[in-house]
């Protein structure tokens, strides 16, 4: 008995169909994508008064650490351990001026962590610092 054999044919996959559907995949995902556009800061528009007094800004106190790691009340040398005390007795008085730090980009890093356990020490959180504006190349 004799079967009759069909000549193998190797399997083709219509390649052109499938390249239709990947470019309408492709199509569809640009159309639907939103791009992240570039949004401005909240806007207010603040209300106008006449009876409205200036308020009176007081300059902050400025904790300076230097590139040799010495620290600085504004103008005056002080030690990072006496540091806490003075920023107590700063936040407890009645017209207590708010506190900074300017930290040389080569000062010690331990020194600067000294001097933030310091802050919190006293009980002061927000610690603002000061930085230079990058410069254009």
């Amino acid at each position: 008995m004799a079967f009759y054999q069909r000549s193998q044919r190797r399997p083709v996959i219509n390649i052109v169909s499938l390249i239709d559907i990947l470019v309408l995949l492709l199509i569809f995902f640009i159309v639907t994508t939103t791009f992240k556009q570039e949004q401005p800061a909240v806007e207010i528009q603040l209300p106008e008064s006449k009876q409205a007094a200036a308020a009176e800004l007081k300059e902050p106190i400025v904790i300076y650490v230097t590139e040799d790691n010495k620290l600085f009340w504004e103008k005056e040398a002080i030690a990072w351990d006496q540091l806490a005390e003075r920023l107590k007795r700063n936040k407890k008085n009645k017209d207590a001026r708010t506190v900074a730090m300017k930290a040389d980009e080569k000062a010690d890093f331990g020194l600067i962590i000294k001097v933030l356990d310091a802050f919190k020490e006293a009980g002061i959180e927000n610690i603002p610092a000061f930085t230079e504006p990058a410069k254009k190349p």
